[in-house]
């Protein structure tokens, strides 16, 4: 009896999509809780730049950029045309997008926007998941201590400590951030900036004409040879 393989149909449409795309990751996944605080943080400073200008073209939304970068860099990802790639083949990515894909040139332009901005949301990020007293987010380390206002202060963090730690959460999210910057300055240099550096050569571009050129040739090819 022969094999039964399962179907394999890539271009298959799907007639039920899930409702959400949160659907496609378990409710514990990284990229959940980092949008869940990403949507209670304040966005003000961020859309305060486009009010009142009629002439922009729907920007990307805030959140949609922060929760790319945070993800990006906590799961260790730290070059534009890296993070582009993933939106387009990480599922995690695609979820915190909202099936969204901002170009790498898109990416570059916020963080310098609103680097400052970014840098206070990321480090507010990672105190939240310390008071959730997670151990780490992606590849950050997390003091495990937990810091509560109403704790005695046998078990709240001193306020000398907290300003202490303050400093170190803002250094390692600058040192990340430094990171991404050397990457796509030497990105940039090597490729061009408007360049993601994995483009197909032109002729590959449209697959379905490539095959049909190519099966062209091959029965040509085989014309040749039984004419001789």
């Amino acid at each position: 009896m022969g094999t039964t393989f399962r179907p394999y149909s890539p271009d298959q449409e799907l007639l039920l999509p899930p409702p959400s795309l949160n659907e496609w990751l378990p409710e514990v996944h990284l990229a959940c809780f980092i949008s869940d605080v990403v949507d209670e943080l304040d966005q003000g400073s961020f859309y305060a730049r486009y009010e009142g200008d009629g002439r922009c073209r729907s920007p990307v939304d805030s959140r949609i950029m922060l929760n790319v970068l945070i993800y990006a860099y906590a799961t260790g990802t730290f070059s534009f045309r890296k993070i582009v790639r993933k939106l387009e083949e990480d599922v995690a990515f695609r979820v915190l997008v909202a099936d969204n894909f901002p170009k790498h040139q898109t990416l570059c332009d916020f963080r310098k926007q609103h680097l400052n901005a970014f840098r206070e949301v990321f480090v507010q990020e990672i105190r939240i998941a310390r008071e959730a007293e997670l151990i780490s987010l992606g590849t950050l380390v997390i003091n495990g201590t937990k810091v509560k206002a109403s704790a005695s202060k046998n078990k709240a963090m001193s306020f000398g400590r907290m300003q202490e730690e303050e400093v170190r959460l803002s250094k390692e999210v600058d040192e990340l951030c430094g990171q991404a910057r050397a990457a796509d300055e030497a990105e940039d240099e090597q490729f061009g900036f408007a360049q993601r550096g994995d483009e197909l050569p032109e002729e590959l571009h449209y697959r379905q004409s490539w095959f049909q050129d190519s099966g062209s040739e091959n029965q040509a090819g085989s014309g040749a040879g039984a004419s001789r």
